[in-house]
């Protein structure tokens, strides 16, 4: 027969493993999207946390009182959410690279609503965004970060993080250092094309003066810019693959600042 006692003690320790996915999902690439219904994060939180409680050796929770219980949950909150947070802080560089495109194109007064984050967003922006959480779903990327968080209740077990600040620290430092470096190859073809457009404008502008350069760059930097834009897609797979590598390198220095 099956048993289906549950007993306080038993659901207070799934309390916690749900408070931890549930700040995981709240904040973790394609399954923290504002676009996906509240019910459904919620059931699937549950749900993965009944699976975890029943797969995952339990360990001995010591607390006296309520407010040492409510540490805990503190605890278990800040451990979901930074290992959420280090895999979603590696894809806002798609964020930095569309700006810096447009920018260059002249599209960066054009702005749209980014349905993943309900806020305004650049055109080439918000392209990227799709494109790479396709290429995140096409490549099984969201199964790693499953897999990531079900490998932390061992890492890290119910209230035994232990915070190291100087070792997190040390991982945003070190990320930030790659940021503007993978931001620039995304849009490095529309980046010098763009130098070399404007190179070509300035020499024109000097030797027809009568034309007006303005009014025709603009055209030109929008035309080439899109067609710039187009031709360098097949190239986004290997720029989002060293976004996947170095989402992964953040979720291990994370959960090893942690440990």
């Amino acid at each position: 027969m099956i048993n289906y006692t549950f007993t306080y003690a038993d659901l207070e320790y799934f309390l916690l493993i749900l408070v931890r996915i549930i700040s995981f999902v709240y904040i973790a690439p394609f399954f923290g999207m504002s676009n996906v219904p509240r019910r459904v994060k919620v059931g699937f939180s549950i749900f993965l946390a009944y699976l975890i409680f029943h797969s995952v050796d339990r360990v001995d929770v010591v607390y006296d009182t309520l407010l040492g219980y409510a540490v805990i949950i503190m605890k278990e909150v800040l451990t979901g959410f930074l290992i959420g947070w280090g895999a979603q802080i590696c894809t806002t560089v798609t964020s930095f690279a569309g700006s810096i495109a447009d920018m260059e194109v002249g599209l960066s007064m054009v702005s749209l609503m980014d349905p993943t984050t309900k806020e305004q967003a650049t055109f080439t922006g918000v392209f990227y965004q799709y494109l790479f959480t396709l290429l995140m779903i096409i490549t099984g990327m969201y199964q790693y970060l499953l897999q990531a968080l079900v490998d932390t209740f061992t890492l890290i077990p119910i209230n035994g993080a232990i915070f190291k600040t100087e070792a997190l620290l040390d991982s945003v430092i070190m990320f930030l250092s790659d940021y503007i470096t993978i931001g620039f190859r995304i849009i490095l073809p529309i980046f010098c094309t763009m130098i070399l457009l404007n190179c070509v404008l300035g020499v024109l502008a000097k030797v027809s003066p009568q034309l007006n350069m303005f009014a025709v760059g603009m055209q030109l930097k929008v035309l080439v810019g899109l067609g710039i834009l187009f031709l360098t897609i097949r190239i986004l797979p290997l720029a989002a693959d060293h976004v996947f590598v170095q989402m992964k390198r953040m979720i291990v220095s994370f959960v090893e600042g942690m440990i």
